[in-house]
């Protein structure tokens, strides 16, 4: 079992992302905190081998968090779940070992995913019959936290349904709705939800909550 330390400053978020971890075979979520103060006192009490990093915190950067555990000989995973997109960031991250960066919003099958990755990544190393690796080795670590081939759809989607819903987003001037890119494209709500799902999971799309005069906020979606 692979225990993972959510460090989310947003309660709600936090929650989910615990939730997610603790839905995905092999994985359990050890605690839940809000800010580089708390983590730091966690980690000491308790090291774990993953953590799910927010990068805007009340009380620092995330990425200054990850340097401090490193000062101190903690040599945990860091996967970043994080809004920040700035290529500075992105290089900082990847230069002091983050292994996945994930970007908000994403559904919880995006985690899945890089969870499920970071699981082989671990199972290929452990697999390893000295510490001194082959390139073989090596290069089968590193394959598994890459993200998956884009152009392999999941189960139950086709390619013409995908492209058609894509072309909907492209000639939109704003934000659609599930149904209304549903009804351009010819297929319910429900099958275009899937496959917006899919564009905002691979990156060729965003989505927001629009929200309303009453009820709750309808999902609109982007061409990214």
């Amino acid at each position: 079992m692979i225990e993972v330390l959510v460090v989310e400053d947003d309660p709600v978020a936090a929650d989910a992302h615990a939730l997610y971890v603790d839905a995905c075979p092999g994985f359990r979520a050890a605690g839940v905190v809000h800010g580089v103060g708390e983590a730091l006192r966690f980690l000491d009490r308790r090291p774990v081998p993953l953590i799910l990093l927010d990068l805007y915190l009340p009380d620092g950067h995330g990425l200054d968090l990850v340097r401090r555990l490193r000062a101190a000989g903690h040599a945990t995973d860091v996967i970043a779940v994080t809004s920040a997109r700035d290529l500075a960031t992105v290089r900082q991250a990847v230069s002091i070992g983050v292994v996945q960066y994930l970007l908000k919003p994403f559904a919880a099958a995006a985690l899945r995913d890089r969870l499920e990755r970071y699981a082989q990544y671990r199972a290929a190393l452990d697999a390893a019959e000295s510490d001194a690796l082959g390139q073989d080795a090596v290069d089968a670590a590193l394959a598994a936290l890459r993200t998956a081939d884009r152009g392999r759809l999941p189960k139950g989607l086709t390619s013409a349904t995908l492209d058609a819903v894509a072309a909907v987003l492209d000639r939109a001037d704003g934000g659609l709705s599930a149904a209304a890119v549903g009804e351009a494209a010819g297929v319910s709500r429900i099958t275009a939800r899937r496959y917006l799902e899919h564009l905002v999971e691979t990156g060729r799309a965003s989505r927001e909550p629009q929200y309303g005069q009453v009820g709750r906020p309808e999902l609109v979606y982007r061409r990214r």
